[in-house]
């Protein structure tokens, strides 16, 4: 139809317009953080781009309920000062269709949330984790000056001198390591070394390849001696990523049946997200009728109002969830609920008017 297709054209102009405003503060913002850690030396240069692309795909899924909703805020907006939702009103094309042709788009809108939030954002998260991982072992390589020793430990206990540190190569060559446990002494030898961090516990080695392992107490000849191909050890400094920061990086298809509620209040959040997709466009539509659509700017302060608090019970929910304090089938499904009952309300308010006031016009006349 000539008129869906027409508000189509409107809603995905502004609906870009927003997204790519959105997205390029966003990506200002981040890309000024990221060249001030390359310029302090904890991020390696070539790194800044790859992680501003993983960030910026990992943050699409925040951007999309609050840029369909000021897209849908605009586009009416505009239409109705333009006397043009009047006309189709005149026509013979109501609320209800014009609610059908807003469900429609925003379900199309949901199969794009749907894809990013669930499968895109995921995948993102995971490689701006490894991106970090290997930007920290870099900066730890990097901190290392060739010919000096190195202590890994407020007591002193673990020193590490490095003949050759080779950054770029991830990697450190001909590795000298002194370790002090009460009266023994422990000397570690290797071709190569390189940082590692193990993604369950956080925790950070180096890893040691061909060398030698000496171990005794100073002033006797019992010593051992042992070759080995393989050797980690802790350094003692625990990057520990908090298990919810785990989660938002695993496969939507590993959350399904866990019983982790760090898993299960990311996979809820992640529906949420498209949940949101669905009843924001409607929100927006909602306030643009009367009585808020007959004052001009109303309906935007209160859609943003709205969307704000909708937000913060959805992040509240979140936490709760994580910290086992709320059981999963209430979740964050209560915070939609209750914006489906306001949007109840809202749709309901015409028609209380028009019983309180018989003279009222039928028509839904938006704001002009």
């Amino acid at each position: 139809m000539i008129i869906q297709r027409y508000i189509f054209r409107e809603l995905a102009q502004k609906l870009l317009w927003i997204m790519g405003l959105l997205i390029l503060i966003l990506a200002g913002s981040r890309f000024a953080g990221f060249l001030a850690d390359a310029a302090e030396g904890s991020l390696p240069g070539d790194l800044v781009f790859m992680l501003l692309g993983y960030k910026m795909l990992a943050s699409l899924p925040k951007i999309l309920p609050v840029s369909i909703l000021a897209a849908m805020l605009l586009a009416f907006a505009r239409m109705s000062g333009d006397r043009e939702l009047v006309i189709l009103s005149a026509a013979g094309v109501g609320r209800w269709f014009q609610i059908r042709i807003i469900l429609r788009f925003s379900l199309l809108f949901c199969l794009l949330a749907a894809g990013v939030t669930l499968y895109l954002a995921p995948w993102a998260e995971r490689g701006l984790h490894q991106l970090k991982q290997e930007a920290r072992q870099r900066a730890d390589i990097a901190g290392i000056q060739p010919g000096r020793f190195k202590e890994f430990s407020h007591q002193g206990d673990r020193v590490v001198y490095v003949q050759n540190p080779a950054p770029e190569q991830g990697a450190m060559e001909r590795i000298f390591v002194q370790i002090r446990e009460r009266e023994r002494l422990g000397i570690l030898t290797a071709a190569s070394a390189r940082f590692e961090i193990d993604i369950a516990s956080g925790h950070k080695y180096i890893v040691f390849s061909d060398g030698r392992r000496y171990l005794g107490q100073p002033g006797r000849l019992d010593y051992q001696i042992t070759e080995y191909e393989r050797y980690a050890l802790l350094t003692g400094i625990a990057g520990a990523a908090p298990t919810a920061g785990q989660a938002a990086g695993r496969p939507t298809l590993a959350l399904i049946g866990s019983k982790n509620p760090f898993d299960q209040a990311e996979l809820q959040w992640r529906l949420s997200l498209i949940i949101a997709c669905l009843l924001l466009p409607l929100l927006a539509f909602l306030l643009l009728q009367p009585p808020f659509g007959e004052r001009r700017y109303l309906p935007f302060i209160l859609g943003i109002s709205i969307f704000l608090i909708y937000s913060n019970l959805l992040g509240i929910a979140q936490t709760l969830l994580e910290r086992g304090l709320l059981p999963a089938f209430i979740g964050l499904w209560w915070a939609h609920l209750l914006l489906a009952l306001l949007l109840a309300v809202l749709y309901g308010l015409p028609r209380l008017r028009r019983n309180k006031n018989p003279d009222a016009r039928a028509q839904f006349i938006p704001a002009g």
